[in-house]
């Protein structure tokens, strides 16, 4: 068997691949994705399959679709009975590290990973649940447009000083991988929160552009029809309140706009971190995202629906040794990365799991191009009260809340998502199709009532907790004993130790 690759995963949260220069974007500056993306493998048609920061999370990490493992939304227990691929990465011989964001609910924040430098930047508690009991009802945790209508440069946020402490703690780990001269592999993955919402970023990124250069949404709030289910989220988050003005969305944007460059400053930081610690050549570097942001497209922000501008995520792999720069237009999906990675740590032979897995290897489109074309969509979160289904093959896109509303796109022909063929006589055979194989392969009663008792469970239990201060929070463990210098051995073999290179 070959050496083992190191793989460092980077992930942003909210950030969609349309706003990015290497997804054709005119104006957005990141020229660190940009040249990863030059050189590596670039995926134009990478989905999320349900578009909330943690049920996307624990299906990228577990292979699984969210009805197999009940992530519904983002106060659900991730199940420590589910393996995910850092378990199986650990289990081929991979140290594995978490620095950042994975939004764990529950008593288990590690899930396979041996190390994990932060706390995360969400609660791991049974708060943010959906009530589909009350669908008029509005959360009072949830988005506001408060984040658009004020949006624009800070000194700092709580947002800025959580990506500056994952990467730092990314970095000094990678260092000391090098340090130690660790004959293991390692798989380390580096989550930010930015460009998530609230849409705000330092004074010099909000510097790179100017106002009269912000584009506006394409597809203009009222130039469409409007669904049941985007109206329910504007209404949800407050958007059907008010009327923006162009100054508003175009700061919203601007501010997400230098959020990423943010982003992409950090990446490279890291990257230069990987460089210097001699760990570039041997390390698959892969830049991906749970979700993406509608930023004001259709007059909706943010993201829980299958638009393409919220369910459209990008994804880079970065391996020019393993892999030639290319692009990949097949439909794939984050359910893939359980397989993929797991494939990478064992030389492309596929692995004996140890349950079902609905992901697919994306080796085959990283190598030859001949891999599936297909990206399933379960969303079972706020912003509505029933089951949302989603399937794209090839060009086509059918959008199925059940109990309400069908939409069936062409994206190949109409990528902004103006022309529902839903209704189209020429249209309704593969129409029918694919409504038929959804419904022969969900129980929509079950699984809706599955949902509606997990949020009555957690509606409950929440009050408890909060009452009995039971919190499941992750602390890292820093023990100051072994920091710095300590009388452990003379000062002079401290430091020389950790000296790199060494002299």
């Amino acid at each position: 068997m070959a050496k083992q690759p190191n793989i460092l995963v980077i992930m942003a949260d909210q950030l969609a691949p349309q706003f990015l220069p290497c997804y054709g974007h005119p104006l957005v500056k990141a020229p660190t994705i940009a040249r990863l993306a030059e050189e590596g493998v670039i995926f134009d048609a990478a989905y999320t399959n349900s578009p909330l920061c943690a049920p996307s999370r624990f299906i990228m990490m577990s292979g699984r679709l969210p009805s197999k493992i009940a992530a519904w939304d983002n106060a659900v227990e991730f199940s420590s009975e589910v393996p995910t691929f850092a378990h199986y990465l650990a289990a081929e011989g991979y140290e594995t590290c978490l620095s950042g964001k994975m939004h764990f609910v529950g008593a288990d924040q590690l899930h396979g990973y041996s190390t994990r430098l932060t706390t995360d930047v969400y609660p791991s508690d049974f708060t943010w649940h959906p009530e589909w009991d009350r669908p008029e009802e509005r959360l009072d945790w949830f988005h506001n447009m408060e984040v658009v209508t004020k949006a624009g440069p800070c000194v700092r946020s709580m947002y800025l000083d959580y990506d500056d402490e994952a990467v730092f703690k990314a970095k000094r780990y990678l260092f000391e991988q090098a340090k130690q001269g660790n004959e293991k592999p390692f798989m380390l993955t580096l989550s930010m929160i930015q460009p998530h919402d609230p849409y705000l970023c330092r004074q010099d990124k909000w510097d790179l552009y100017e106002d009269v250069d912000i584009d506006l949404p394409k597809v203009s709030y009222g130039s469409v029809a409007q669904d049941p289910h985007s109206a329910n989220l504007r209404y949800g988050y407050g958007a059907s309140d008010i009327e923006l003005s162009d100054e508003m969305v175009r700061n919203a944007r601007r501010a997400y706009y230098g959020s990423i460059g943010d982003i992409d400053e950090k990446v490279a930081d890291v990257l230069t971190a990987l460089e210097e610690a001699g760990l570039a050549d041997d390390t698959i570097v892969i830049v991906t995202a749970d979700h993406g942001d509608m930023l004001g497209e259709r007059g909706m922000w943010f993201k829980m629906s299958y638009f393409e501008n919220s369910c459209r995520v990008p994804l880079i792999v970065h391996a020019p040794k393993m892999f030639s720069p290319r692009r990949v237009k097949e439909a794939v999906s984050l359910v893939d990365f359980l397989p993929t990675l797991v494939e990478m740590a064992r030389d492309g032979k596929a692995a004996d799991y140890a349950t079902p897995i609905e992901g697919r290897s994306l080796l085959p489109h990283l190598s030859s191009g001949s891999g599936h074309d297909e990206a399933i969509g379960e969303y079972f979160g706020e912003g509505s009260a029933s089951p949302i289904f989603m399937i794209r093959r090839g060009n086509k896109k059918i959008i199925n809340v059940h109990g309400s509303t069908v939409q069936y796109f062409n994206l190949s022909e109409d990528e902004n998502e103006i022309n529902d063929l839903s209704e189209n006589p020429a249209h309704s055979g593969e129409v029918g199709k694919l409504l038929t194989e959804i419904d022969g392969k969900y129980d929509v009663a079950a699984l809706t009532e599955a949902v509606l008792e997990s949020q009555r469970r957690r509606k409950f239990l929440k009050n408890v907790m909060r009452e009995q201060g039971i919190v499941w929070d992750y602390s890292p463990d820093e023990n100051a004993a072994r920091t710095y210098v300590r009388n452990t051995m003379p000062i002079y073999e401290l430091e020389k130790m950790s000296r790199f290179p060494q002299v």
